[in-house]
């Protein structure tokens, strides 16, 4: 096996430390054959890279960068976006020459890319660090570029992301600009720049950024210096806290930068933000950040699931950040976090056909959205119905980036053998080593490792164990039949493999209930249903008569069952409150229901709201029974 000490800069990754406890396995040795992340991803390949491009051609931010001043539109990150695009098609293998061209001939001698500042009628640079995401957008216009040099070696893109970062270097290095951006970014750019090329300054430029964050450089302003993370020191806080997105970007960069100055005491910090942000601030689907009027993590146990705003981009960041803290430290406990974030929030953002999507993800939805027009860009959504383009679209380009690297999130090896993450049908070829993976997963719970070549020498298979699986019975099969329970965590098998072995992992994928923790006030006294790591949701279309779901109670004295086409039945009713003239009574006078008893059909999470408008809610009160 690879050592993970060594430099990995030839790597067909997005994330490659130079160490840490595992090495990351490159697109071009995992290929994700079929299932449920094949159909996504084929969609995204031939339907979203194609939406995302036209739509940014026609609203202009593409225009952006050869337009003169008065021309230029969108918002003040709109650069940003057209990197995200351009990230994802360098991982696609697509590209867009013509793109780049333009994107080149907007740089300034010094570096300095940006089309919202900089030029005459315009904000001078770096004169709204608060607001104004230059440095954001480096950030995105970097990892751009690295993806440009992992994927063909070198390349146009490749060289304006490092002449751009050289700027970023000069002007905010020693003795430049003592300050930060207030939505961090860059700083996990400047280190994958520092992996790639072996420059040791694009990794001290990140651990600066780092170091002065906290530390008030940016003015105190509507929501306050925590809202971007500029109230406290990244090795003194306890909790992600502010704007959700930047502070899971801030703790990426931080995991970055701890692990390639070997800095365990940052690394430990971060590693407990994460684990009280994931007991106290994170919803049941993954999902971050509960307050919509500054997009922002909620106090502890706010998890309101009707106003949960749950932005798609903070479930992309919460991927990244987990698969960082996963290499650096072989915990599987990370990886189970972004297998619950990937299926119930960045699989449930675009629609089926790849041209729609959430920006923000509810819980709840009591009333039936109106379907956005097709041809018209629509204000940041709250959740009512997917749109194709949004007046900030973030969103859309960070799951077209996710779902083209997402491949890279399935294995990884280390000096004792490969270690598999997350399930789907896959081939794997590293170090003379090559899988077969088949597996129905989620829909099924078993999932097949064949072995197709192997050395002559044992060596390790590992396999993550869901924490869902805790209270049931997972198995692993040998090679030779024997079979064994396993918990949570993970199951290994050390031997010499011969082509033909194949070894079985049975995970417990059936519906259960789910409690919350009595402290989320929110949901007290509901629960919800859970099939491996699907949460499930009721949805009006599967009511009777154009009933809304929250006529639905459940009934947790009976388990729920599957139904026909990946649908869950829970036993149940529905119970018509009726109208009263004072809404309040003695608790012992009971409530006046009509109730007509019938079973509950859920459906995934990930696919509501794509049969038209309609209601919905994951936790369901019960029958009291």
């Amino acid at each position: 096996m690879k050592s993970t000490s060594k430099a990995n800069t030839d790597l067909v990754v997005p994330v490659a430390p130079s160490r840490g406890r595992l090495r990351p396995l490159g697109l071009d040795e995992v290929r994700i054959t079929g299932g449920f992340w094949a159909r996504r991803r084929e969609v995204n390949a031939t339907a979203t890279l194609d939406h995302c491009r036209d739509w940014m051609e026609r609203v202009g931010w593409t225009g952006n960068f050869g337009a003169p001043v008065e021309q230029r539109r969108g918002r003040e990150f709109a650069d940003s976006d057209v990197y995200k695009l351009l990230e994802a098609m360098a991982w696609t293998g697509t590209g867009s020459d013509t793109v780049t061209e333009t994107i080149a001939s907007a740089q300034e001698p010094d570096g300095y890319l940006n089309t919202a500042f900089g030029r005459p009628g315009q904000q001078p640079r770096y004169s709204d660090l608060e607001w104004g995401h230059e440095l954001y957008c480096y950030g995105h216009l970097i990892q751009a570029g690295v993806a440009q040099i992992r994927t063909r070696g070198e390349g146009e893109l490749a060289k304006i992301a490092q002449r751009a970062a050289d700027h970023v270097c000069a002007t905010f290095g020693p003795g430049g600009i003592d300050g930060v951006c207030g939505h961090p970014e860059i700083e996990t750019a400047l280190v994958e720049l520092a992996r790639a090329t072996g420059e040791q300054r694009y990794l001290d430029q990140a651990a600066l950024f780092i170091d002065r964050r906290g530390r008030g450089t940016l003015a105190d302003g509507e929501f306050g210096r925590a809202y971007y993370q500029d109230d406290l020191p990244v090795r003194q806080a306890t909790v992600l806290r502010g704007h959700a997105v930047r502070a899971l970007y801030l703790a990426a960069g931080a995991v970055d930068v701890a692990v390639e100055t070997g800095d365990e005491d940052l690394l430990a910090a971060v590693v407990r933000q994460w684990e009280t942000t994931v007991a106290r601030r994170t919803y049941l689907t993954g999902g971050m950040g509960s307050h919509h009027r500054d997009e922002s993590f909620g106090d502890d146990f706010v998890l309101p699931p009707d106003r949960a705003y749950a932005e798609t981009c903070a479930a992309v960041a919460s991927v990244m950040l987990s698969w960082r803290l996963l290499l650096a430290t072989g915990e599987p406990r990370f990886a189970d976090l972004a297998e619950r974030t990937l299926f119930n929030v960045v699989a449930t953002a675009p629609s089926e056909d790849g041209r729609s999507f959430f920006y923000a993800n509810t819980l709840h939805r009591r009333r039936r959205g109106t379907v956005p027009a097709a041809d018209a860009v629509s204000p940041r959504a709250e959740s009512g119905l997917r749109a194709p383009w949004f007046a900030v679209s973030c969103c859309p380009t960070n799951v077209a980036r996710t779902l083209a690297l997402l491949p890279a999130y399935l294995a990884s090896v280390d000096d004792h053998g490969i270690q598999l993450h997350q399930y789907a049908d896959a081939e794997i070829s590293v170090d003379g080593i090559a899988l077969r993976v088949r597996t129905d997963y989620p829909s099924d719970g078993t999932v097949t490792v064949r072995i197709a070549r192997s050395p002559d020498h044992p060596w390790t298979l590992s396999l993550r164990v869901p924490t869902w699986t805790e209270g049931a019975t997972a198995l692993l099969v040998d090679a030779d039949g024997t079979r064994r329970t396993v918990a949570p965590g993970t199951a290994t098998v050390t031997r010499v493999f011969r082509p033909g072995d194949e070894i079985r992992l049975e995970l417990p994928v059936v519906p259960r209930w789910i409690g919350p923790d009595p402290r989320i006030d929110a949901v007290r006294g509901t629960v919800a249903v859970q099939r491996g790591p699907l949460v499930y949701c009721a949805e009006s279309v599967d009511l009777p008569d154009g009933r809304d779901v929250d006529a639905v109670r459940v009934d947790t004295t009976a388990e729920p069952v599957d139904g026909p086409g990946g649908t869950v039945v829970a036993p149940g009713e529905l119970a018509e409150p009726h109208d009263e003239a004072w809404p309040y009574r003695p608790p012992e006078q009971g409530e006046v229901l009509t109730v007509e008893r019938q079973g509950i059909v859920l459906v995934p999470y990930n696919s509501w709201a794509n049969r038209g408008p309609s209601t919905m809610r994951v936790w369901l009160p019960t029958t009291g029974r």
